[in-house]
């Protein structure tokens, strides 16, 4: 059966119809489609759906679903939003959707709210604050703290709505949004941060990243402190929009001072200690919250850095493997998640399937740009570095200091040069690595060898000992273990 699942939904601006192949705890998007309808425009007039956006719509509805049955794609939601929502037409308009072969569901406010934050919950375990989904008909709010999802609620200002409220002034539309806000009691506590889920925050994000002249370029995780954002806002309200900016429309960047308006007061209302931009919301949100809670639990960076290698032809245990072995004699950081290590093996293990001239671009490319749900720039920055020291050539790029410590960089690298030491020593081969060590005693690094597999110690490993062992501070020492010992199978 095809485990392809689709979503497809009906925003207040936009259609979209997204395809995702598994693993559904970090899935891979396979097709992603876009149709500008403006649903909402009409009912930001005068309350009705019109003629000409409905047919545009519908339209893109029978391609996607002619689509999905080419595909043979049987897991289809269909959801619609605020514009659906909101309009006098909104029934008659869901009738007409059904007559395209498709189930659509009509979301309340609070469930539009509340799908977005699993988005939030999916992308970021363990996230604490407020999550602001910004559409083309409305705001979504709602906390979230861990796996909780709390007070979900919509607010009437979405991004076909404000022009309209702007043009008031600013002193009246900074006022009618704080009230709205302090009626439903929305700001952070210390420590929490505000998720801002949406394409028009991504733009900003983008903006951001073009100001700052930030070495990383996806948006998703991008954090701002709650002094740099506010920043971002005051220069996108005063001519700080260039003409042309790279992934972002005209329209959009037409529109971003009116996000920045609305950010703004956000910001001031609601008092988070950082900001962070999110690629995932309600769509990735309607496929997490269908997990049972075991498939929630699993690490989103482990399962889709997991299945990138097995596609590569690289079981992920082989990484999982490579990272046991170099174990702390590979450098700690008490600073890094447990997850980076195997992660960064994994990467490294997979380019070495390619031609050996890519291997370090690609590495590099995957480390720092590739999107991976569940790593933010400093393990970006860390995965790089690594990559580097396994190379054997070449300098961590300097740029990369902006976003980790010179201590983070400096064992990442020295990761890198054990996993060196280990593909080249061992070859991968189980056995060999279940019967050989590599640890720290009294000042030296000691790699221990069953006397069966001393053949493999040449000039090559001998020279990745000592790179190492001067990374670390060490004396480089090789050691037999008791040659009646029994191998390890």
């Amino acid at each position: 059966m095809n485990a392809e699942r689709a979503i497809i939904d009906i925003g207040s601006n936009t259609l979209r119809l997204v395809i995702f192949d598994p693993p559904a705890r970090a899935p891979v998007v396979l097709h992603n489609e876009k149709v500008t309808a403006r649903l909402g425009k009409g009912v930001a007039e005068n309350g009705l759906l019109t003629r000409k956006a409905m047919d545009v719509a519908l339209k893109a509805l029978r391609r996607f679903a002619k689509l999905l049955e080419l595909r043979d794609v049987r897991d289809v939601q269909t959801v619609a939003t605020a514009a659906v929502r909101d309009a006098g037409n909104g029934g008659l308009f869901l009738e007409a959707v059904r007559a395209c072969g498709l189930s659509p569901r009509l979301l309340s406010g609070e469930e539009e709210a509340l799908t977005s934050a699993a988005g939030i919950v999916g992308a970021f375990p363990g996230a604490k604050g407020v999550v602001a989904d910004l559409g083309g008909g409305s705001l979504e709010l709602v906390h979230v703290a861990g796996s909780r999802c709390e007070r979900g609620a919509s607010l009437p200002f979405g991004t076909l709505w404000l022009p309209q409220l702007r043009a008031v002034g600013p002193g009246t539309f900074a006022r009618r949004v704080k009230r709205a806000l302090v009626a439903t009691e929305w700001h952070c506590t210390e420590g929490e941060a505000l998720y801002l889920v949406g394409g028009s925050h991504r733009a900003l994000a983008r903006l951001a990243i073009h100001q700052l002249n930030w070495p990383l370029d996806d948006p998703h995780g991008f954090e701002l402190s709650l002094e740099a954002a506010q920043h971002i806002c005051r220069s996108a309200l005063h001519g700080g929009v260039p003409a042309t900016l790279q992934g972002i429309s005209a329209s959009r960047l037409a529109a971003l001072p009116n996000t920045a308006a609305l950010l703004s007061v956000l910001l001031r209302e609601i008092r988070p200690s950082s900001v962070v931009f999110s690629a995932w919301g309600l769509r990735e949100g309607l496929i997490y919250q269908r997990l049972d809670k075991a498939e929630q639990a699993k690490d989103p960076l482990i399962e889709g850095v997991g299945a990138f290698a097995e596609s590569m032809g690289c079981p992920r245990e082989t990484g999982a493997m490579v990272g046991q072995w170099i174990g702390d004699a590979a450098g700690t950081q008490d600073s890094a998640p447990v997850n980076l290590r195997p992660v960064a093996s994994m990467l490294i293990l997979v380019a070495q399937r390619i031609e050996p001239n890519l291997r370090l671009a690609h590495a590099l490319d995957w480390a720092l740009h590739k999107r991976w749900i569940g790593l933010e720039d400093t393990g970006r920055a860390m995965i790089a570095a690594c990559v580097v020291g396994n190379s054997g050539r070449g300098e961590i790029p300097d740029e990369l200091a902006r976003v980790a410590s010179q201590s983070q960089l400096h064992t990442a690298f020295t990761w890198g040069l054990a996993i060196r030491l280990c593909r080249r020593f061992s070859g991968l081969s189980p056995v060999v690595l279940a019967n050989s060590a590599l640890t720290t005693e009294s000042g030296e690094l000691v790699l221990s060898v069953h006397p069966s597999f001393t053949a493999l110690l040449n000039e090559g490993t001998e020279k990745d000992l000592r790179n190492l062992a001067e990374g670390l501070g060490l004396q480089p020492c090789v050691r037999l273990r008791n040659s009646e010992s029994e191998l390890a199978a």
